[in-house]
């Protein structure tokens, strides 16, 4: 209700302003592919990248620990221009400097402005961080935790799909079928504290024994605010399907159905900025089917539901004294809740660990275009009997470009 409150009166201050958008231009700048895909540049070749370095320190009331310190993500992007209408755009990422992945490589063919054809590895479109992660683009030394455990960030599929922009009614909408999570490889991969994460298959080797649904629409017709309603539709992939004759009668085929859980992810998200404030909300719930069957046959601890919700304010304190400063120093306050284990089947106990929130507090100094410090402070806390607060400090550069 609090969510649904801030964005009601969000939305209010909006329409009061009575200026309307007829192109995406709300929350600037976009993420690297957008900026590619928007035509905007007559360069055959873009090259950028972006990067974080993190400090965290952890505290509790019971024993010390280390600070820890992390290149956490460097990340190289390349853009070609064929021309006027078909684009290629990858991304190599690099992780705590020893772990290589492909973030993006798609191909995009621009049939018109409403209307595209896309196809490749490519980010699925739920939530705001998911597809603008870069540094520079949110508040917080680290991501999210909803955009870790309940989406789960960065996630990548590979399939085909189409996506354009409807600017006669301010729509950006985007549709595409890809390959799922991974569920079963020789033994379940998902569970309990982090639902889908371990199940993400990032475009290697991919496995699909059935096609999923993702989509996304954004309006943009109020100036400063963007809303976003997402939906992931379908089922987990399984190996235990390769190889299965179609007329199995030994319960090889019972052994696999009960390998595969199904999935609807649907999500809200809400961005809104007004000269030097800023509003950020979320939600997403996720129903998961066959959960009883999964968890028995692989041991497993999944959900049958999930929940994750967080509202953030930010408000850029240099305007305050300098209308005009280049530089943005943006206090911020974030409070966010998720439930892995929202509802659970009669086969596992509730974990009310699993219950978690985090209130984080700081500030983004954007000393550049492109180039940000940030500071925060973070307590964590869930919901089981007996469990003590944790506190986290953080320090982290990022740049964007």
């Amino acid at each position: 209700m609090k969510l649904l409150s801030l964005g009601l009166g969000i939305l209010m201050v909006g329409a009061l302003s009575a200026q309307t958008n007829k192109i995406d231009t709300t929350n600037q700048p976009l993420n690297s592919a957008q900026n590619v895909l928007n035509n905007t540049s007559q360069k055959k070749f873009t090259i950028g990248g972006y990067g974080e370095v993190h400090y965290n320190q952890g505290f509790n009331d019971t024993t010390r620990t280390n600070g820890k310190l992390d290149v956490h993500r460097m990340v190289l992007f390349f853009g070609y221009k064929f021309n006027d209408r078909v684009d290629f755009v990858t991304e190599i990422e690099f992780e705590h400097v020893k772990e290589v992945y492909i973030e993006q490589a798609f191909m995009n063919y621009r049939i018109n402005q409403a209307f595209n054809l896309k196809g490749g590895l490519m980010l699925i479109p739920m939530g705001i961080q998911n597809e603008y992660h870069e540094p520079t683009t949110f508040n917080g030394v680290e991501r999210t935790s909803i955009d870790g455990n309940v989406v789960p960030s960065t996630w990548r599929e590979i399939g085909l799909g189409f996506s354009g922009n409807l600017d006669n009614i301010s729509l950006k909408y985007q549709v595409y079928a890809v390959n799922g999570f991974m569920g079963y490889n020789g033994g379940g991969k998902l569970k309990g504290s982090n639902g889908f994460r371990s199940g993400r298959q990032k475009g290697a080797e991919s496995t699909m024994s059935s096609p999923n649904l993702s989509a996304k629409v954004d309006f943009y017709g109020i100036r400063g605010l963007k809303l976003g309603l997402a939906g992931y539709f379908g089922n987990t992939q399984s190996t235990l399907f390769d190889g299965l004759a179609n007329n199995d009668t030994t319960g090889l085929a019972e052994q696999a159905d009960s390998s595969v859980v199904g999935m609807a992810m649907v999500g809200f998200d809400l961005r809104y900025q007004y000269k030097a404030f800023e509003a950020r909300a979320q939600v997403i719930s996720t129903t998961v089917s066959n959960t009883k069957e999964y968890n028995t046959l692989t041991g497993k601890d999944l959900g049958s539901s999930m929940l994750g919700y967080y509202g953030e304010l930010g408000y850029d304190v240099l305007s305050i004294f300098k209308k005009d400063a280049k530089e943005r120093f943006v206090l911020f306050g974030r409070y966010e809740f998720w439930d892995t284990h929202a509802t659970v089947t009669s086969e596992i106990i509730k974990n009310d660990a699993y219950a978690r929130s985090a209130i984080t507090t700081g500030f983004s100094y954007h000393v550049a275009k492109g180039a940000v410090f940030k500071m925060d402070y973070q307590m964590f806390n869930n919901e089981a009997n007996g469990s003590a607060q944790s506190n986290q400090f953080n320090m982290g550069v990022g740049v964007w470009f």
